[in-house]
């Protein structure tokens, strides 16, 4: 029987960039998941699948073993811990930025001693930013429209993160601190990479080698 091959991805920006790199390792997925239901995506190999999840589910659905190998932003993977985890390579995709954001003009709020509330869904990464800066903060944990909470002031700041900046402009918000580049990496499960050694450990240099490609 074939060793088959499980492969974790989440709709939208990183699917879309991931697709050449998958090209290279001669993976085409059959169905388009932004217009297919399924959530189980054939490939042109017959022991290749594709799994659609949340972005932020790409870590545990590797860690536990319910996919091989995933996709999934540094930003992810900070906030999941990695645990169970390898993260061989730096996919240099759908990179963006970890910032400190507030409403225009207010900059200075970051330097008051006063204790700031700040909204995320980066609680962890949050934590450990403004704890190597020596300043307590109140985090109020968020999933969506980060850049709503300090224009009806249900927090101070924001810690989100941020590509183009548009969307903070277009709220008369600005970016205040940089924490973090991020970039998306590919995940591998512990297990995966004994029993299938031989499989992984080639999807893994095809990735790697078509990352340096595109360079």
């Amino acid at each position: 029987m074939n060793e088959s091959l499980i492969i974790a991805l989440s709709k939208g920006r990183i699917f879309k960039e991931t697709l050449p790199l998958l090209a290279q390792a001669d993976i085409h997925p059959v169905d388009d998941p932004e217009s297919s239901r399924k959530l189980i995506l054939d490939t042109n190999q017959d022991n290749v699948k594709l799994l659609i999840v949340r972005a932020s589910d790409v870590p545990t659905y590797v860690q536990y073993g319910a996919a091989d190998v995933g996709v999934a932003g540094k930003d992810v993977l900070l906030e999941h811990g990695a645990e169970g985890l390898y993260e061989p390579v730096d996919l240099n995709i759908a990179c963006c930025k970890l910032m400190v954001a507030g409403r225009c003009g207010e900059a200075q709020l970051s330097d008051h001693g006063a204790r700031l509330r700040v909204a995320t869904k980066y609680v962890h990464s949050t934590q450990r930013y403004f704890a190597s800066k020596g300043q307590q903060v109140e985090i109020i944990k968020l999933y969506g429209s980060m850049e709503l909470a300090p224009l009806v002031g249900l927090a101070d700041l924001i810690v989100d993160v941020v590509d183009t900046g548009n969307t903070l402009r277009a709220n008369g918000l600005e970016p205040f601190e940089h924490i973090l580049d991020i970039s998306s990496r590919l995940v591998v499960n512990v297990a995966s990479m004994k029993m299938k050694h031989t499989m992984v450990k080639s999807f893994i240099d095809k990735i790697a080698a078509a990352v340096t490609a595109a360079r």
